[in-house]
């Protein structure tokens, strides 16, 4: 029998995380999971309005021995700041859960935009005609025109939306 080869193909993460472990280190990441799976870490929704920029450790006195946790600095979305400061426990903990052990004890929220990793989302097809139609039905007779298209379009967005219990467009 001749020996079994090693694959060629090699997940990407293998071949990545060597190279940018170095970079994340002059951060304070002493390896790259925070910043390669925030996503998973914190969810989608936080995750899309902030992002991991630093671990902040403490400097190291002389003659301590106790270990000091670090402060995780997070760019957040200026509207974003006080939500993501009420959910700051769930997010420790949840940093520390990913890692396996408590090296975050506090967030430091730095406001400002956070750089977006997932493709821009374009602008939505035009509603069907028929939804559209429906719409106007449904918002009626208004005297201001801006209110009425206004309306229109949120009718036709709201109809063109799939129900709950799989039930399709109206």
């Amino acid at each position: 029998m001749r020996p079994r080869k090693e694959p060629w193909s090699r997940p990407l993460a293998d071949l990545v995380g060597p190279i940018i472990d170095p970079v994340l280190a002059k951060r304070g990441f002493g390896q790259s999971d925070i910043i390669l799976y925030w996503d998973e870490i914190v969810g989608e929704r936080l995750a899309a309005m902030s992002q991991p920029l630093r671990l902040q450790w403490p400097p190291r006195r002389a003659g301590a021995d106790g270990f000091a946790p670090a402060a995780l600095i997070v760019r957040v979305e200026t509207g974003f700041a006080l939500e993501l400061q009420h959910l700051a426990g769930a997010v420790i903990a949840r940093v520390n859960a990913h890692l396996g052990w408590g090296c975050v004890d506090r967030l430091v929220l730095k406001q400002g935009p956070v750089e977006r990793r997932g493709p821009a989302r374009g602008r939505r097809a035009p509603p069907d005609p028929a939804i559209l139609k429906a719409a106007e039905a449904a918002v009626g007779q208004i005297d201001d025109e801006a209110l009425r298209a206004a309306l229109t379009r949120l009718g036709a967005g709201v109809l063109s939306q799939p129900r709950p219990g799989g039930a399709g467009k109206t």
